[in-house]
């Protein structure tokens, strides 16, 4: 019988090429190598046709005690999660506090194969930082400050980071209103 962490060490093993390349996505760090051209080349994901207001409306970051505005002409940084998801078709949003433009809050969500998902589950599976309270396969890190936060609302990816999250209750919030707007039936309650 094979355990998880045993099938995913061999998904990982057979999927090495897709693994190293969602390890960049992944770390959070500068980008020092640039993946092949062949690697990037045509999206694999499905377009996300919710809007930034859809998936998270400004109301649901009153619990940050500020207002926030969206920020209409955000461009990611290359080698980043959300710049990731922007070229797989995803919905890339950043909000920014009304009252001080450098707090912001970065969203990005991707709707994404199954194998695609399960190379990144992977990937952050092993770098640690597992996250039940997000209620799906989720994980957080902080690294210089900034808080990441992964929730696999399977088929979507959903990673969000800021300043704001300096643990993984922080994210929270955001991770649900996304999750509820993408994957209803796991905010639901269960069936007894």
């Amino acid at each position: 019988m094979t355990t998880r962490s045993s099938a995913r060490a061999i998904t990982l093993a057979v999927l090495t090429a897709s693994a190293s390349l969602a390890l960049v996505a992944c770390s959070g760090g500068s980008d020092t190598t640039t993946p092949s051209a062949s690697a990037s080349a045509a999206p694999i994901g499905k377009r996300v046709t919710q809007t930034c207001a859809d998936l998270l409306p400004v109301e649901a970051l009153s619990v940050y005690g500020k207002s926030f505005e969206l920020v209409p002409s955000f461009e990611p940084e290359k080698g980043t999660p959300a710049a990731r998801i922007a070229e797989q078709r995803g919905r890339v949003c950043r909000f920014a506090a009304t009252d001080d433009a450098s707090t912001t809050i970065t969203l990005a969500v991707a709707d994404l194969p199954e194998k695609s998902l399960t190379n990144l589950k992977d990937a952050l599976y092993d770098r640690g930082g597992s996250v039940p309270t997000y209620r799906v396969e989720g994980y957080f890190s902080l690294t210089d400050g900034v808080g990441r936060a992964d929730a696999f609302a399977d088929p979507y990816w959903i990673t969000a980071s800021s300043t704001l999250f300096t643990e993984p209750g922080g994210a929270q919030p955001v991770i649900d209103a996304v999750r509820a707007v993408v994957q209803p039936s796991a905010s639901a309650t269960p069936a007894a």
